[in-house]
């Protein structure tokens, strides 16, 4: 017995000391590792600098990079413009050789804003008629402005003068908008909506339909209109873009009055609604 253990002694004591070795070498990690959370702050030395021309003096930078003299953009720039312009949104002919005009200029800055408007036409045979706005305006918002200012009718009739109260704006989906009241003499109240929209087909090619409609509180025999809605107009425009500041167009129009203003109409022998082609220009500038 004695001899076989005697062989096997040495053996033995390496089993009996592989686990204290391995518990001892876990130890051992397991410090390492907290060691590692927790590094001790060293400090890294700044790298000497081992460029052989000296440092630049500040009379050297200067004539290196000089001031050159009104090129700061900041000079030159404004934070709140005035800005001008004159865009006349329709410039037509229809197939019975009328004239037709339909514009606006502003001028202004980014809150308050002169404007003129007007629209009317010219007929083959007859005296042109229509109407000018003078209108100051002030933005309400990104999108809106209201307006307050004066209108005159002009023409073969009696001139009306009207004081206007309004909004100017771009409501949801883009679509401009237009809404005026006025109020006249002897009691008289009119107002006018006015909306388009412009659908881009291509980058040039644009279709824009619009629709206006007239309303008035009372008869203006003189003037041939009747009270309630006296009159509304829709078209159908197609313009193709040489540039966004000139556009020539094709279009249908019809025209369409209402009540009084319709038998006014048939009593002295004009028709109650009109259609037919135009033809015209879009520019600003």
């Amino acid at each position: 017995m004695k001899t076989l253990i005697k062989p096997l002694t040495p053996l033995l004591l390496a089993l009996f000391a592989l686990p204290a070795l391995a518990q001892h070498e876990g130890h051992g990690q397991a410090a390492a590792q907290d060691h590692s959370h927790h590094p001790m702050p060293t400090k890294l030395a700044a790298p000497a600098s081992d460029s052989p021309f000296p440092e630049p003096t500040a009379e050297e930078r200067a004539a290196a990079f000089p001031d050159l003299g009104g090129m700061d953009m900041s000079d030159h720039m404004v934070e709140d413009p005035l800005v001008a312009v004159l865009r006349v949104d329709q410039l037509e002919w229809n197939q019975d050789d009328a004239l037709g005009w339909n514009l606006r200029a502003d001028v202004g800055h980014s809150f308050d804003k002169l404007w003129l408007r007007s629209e009317g036409g010219k007929p083959r045979h007859g005296d042109t008629h229509g109407n000018a706005e003078l209108l100051w305006s002030h933005a309400t918002g990104p999108w809106w402005d209201r307006v307050i200012g004066l209108r005159s009718d002009f023409g073969d009739e009696p001139s009306r003068q009207w004081l206007a109260l309004g909004v100017i704006g771009l409501a949801p989906y883009k679509f401009e908008v237009e809404a005026t009241g006025y109020i006249g003499t002897s009691g008289r109240l009119a107002a006018r909506i006015e909306g388009e929209y412009e659908i881009l087909l291509t980058n040039q090619w644009i279709l824009q339909p619009k629709l206006e409609a007239n309303l008035y509180g009372k008869d203006d025999i003189e003037n041939g209109i009747g009270k309630g809605l006296s009159e509304a107009e829709f078209g159908l425009r197609l313009r193709y873009e040489f540039t966004p500041q000139f556009a020539p167009y094709l279009g249908y129009a019809w025209t369409r009055k209402f009540g009084g203003t319709a038998d006014l109409a048939e009593s002295v022998g004009e028709p109650a609604t009109e259609h037919g082609w135009v033809a015209g220009l879009r520019f600003w500038f």
